[in-house]
């Protein structure tokens, strides 16, 4: 299943479209953007890579950054405070803390966000706290 997605590249360069071969375990992927060009996206190269209902998005949007003890995400999860070395700072969930491996995923806490999940790059992670319930 194709997956809409928008890496943030530590450089500041975003690249929109759709991946269907995202793995961490590879030092590439590839995103078919929407001129139907195919960029090859280095993991090293990236911030984070964000898995989203719609690559539009809404710049007008606020998420929560509270965690909802009724959110089914939110059992068995760990609530973090990330800041990336860019400045950009993210309330998130994680199934393991702390995270094994230089890359690794986390959930929004704002079950209603754009973004799905994310694959962060622990080199672009300037602080990882876990955060208050």
């Amino acid at each position: 299943m194709p997956n809409e997605v928008v890496a943030h590249l530590s450089d500041g360069t975003l690249v929109k479209g759709v991946s269907l071969d995202v793995d961490p375990s590879r030092p590439v992927f590839h995103v078919k953007v929407p001129n139907h060009d195919v960029a090859t996206v280095k993991l090293a190269d990236l911030k984070a890579l964000y898995f989203v209902r719609t690559l539009n998005g809404n710049k007008d949007s606020r998420e929560t950054q509270a965690v909802d003890p009724n959110d089914p995400r939110a059992r068995g999860s760990f609530p973090l405070d990330v800041e990336f070395k860019d400045g950009e700072k993210a309330k998130v969930l994680i199934n393991r803390f702390p995270p094994k491996g230089d890359y690794f995923f986390v959930f929004p806490a704002d079950p209603k966000s754009n973004n799905i999940r994310i694959l962060v790059n622990r080199a672009a992670v300037a602080s990882l706290k876990e955060a208050p319930k």
